[in-house]
């Protein structure tokens, strides 16, 4: 799993907590794949590519769950890609 934390709608005049990774946060006006003429070509693509997945992973292994607390999982440190070096799961 890889993200980029400068991209998760860090816009402190919208979000209360604008440097936290919130999985909850309802982000209807982002600009994560651009605006206007700057807009991203493969978004549809993405955003089908990611519900196709998650979803079929999901009814695959509904069961699919953390196997340790979320806050032991270690991340890679970095500035624009971070990542997790490890995700135990079980099912």
């Amino acid at each position: 799993v890889v993200f980029s934390t400068s991209l998760i709608n860090r816009d402190g005049g919208v979000y209360a907590d604008p440097d936290a990774l919130d999985w909850e946060r309802t982000a209807r006006h982002h600009v994560a794949f651009g605006f206007g003429i700057h807009q991203c070509l493969g978004q549809n693509l993405a955003r089908a590519e990611l519900e196709i997945a998650l979803g079929t992973l999901l009814r695959r292994l509904p069961g699919l769950r953390l196997a340790a607390p979320a806050e032991e999982i270690p991340f890679k440190p970095g500035d624009t890609i971070q990542g997790m070096l490890e995700l135990p799961v079980a099912w």
